[in-house]
């Protein structure tokens, strides 16, 4: 089992950037694929970034590629998320998850969650 938490957020401003990180713990990162997910206020929660267990392959949301990168550092079981030229859209929390199926990371049905961190842009 994993144990993930996420650090980083904050108030930025719009064409601002953000570096979050997700720390994990209770077993090697390279156990997992990881992702990144957000949910805004109302809203469902939905899918940002995603990486395999080596980084040797990435996946993003329609609304981030271009602008957000995602990238982990196995011996030190981080994984994160730079951010770039972000906007009001992308306010939200911003959930770090884990699962061995590297399809799962995708979807809300990944295994392991953090709690999140609020990232919040302003106009």
């Amino acid at each position: 089992q994993v144990q993930l938490v996420e650090s980083g957020g904050g108030l930025v401003q719009a064409g601002g950037s953000l570096r979050l990180s997700c720390a994990a713990s209770g077993s090697a990162l390279s156990n997992y694929a990881m992702g990144w997910f957000r949910q805004a206020a109302g809203k469902e929660r939905e899918f940002v970034a995603a990486i395999d267990w080596f980084g040797e392959a990435t996946f993003y949301g329609d609304s981030v590629k271009g602008r957000f990168t995602i990238s982990r550092d196995n011996a030190a079981n981080i994984v994160y998320l730079r951010m770039n030229v972000l906007n009001t859209e992308d306010t939200a929390v911003y959930y770090c998850a884990a699962d061995s199926n590297v399809k799962l990371i995708r979807t809300v049905l990944a295994r392991y969650w953090g709690q999140g961190t609020q990232v919040t842009v302003s106009s």
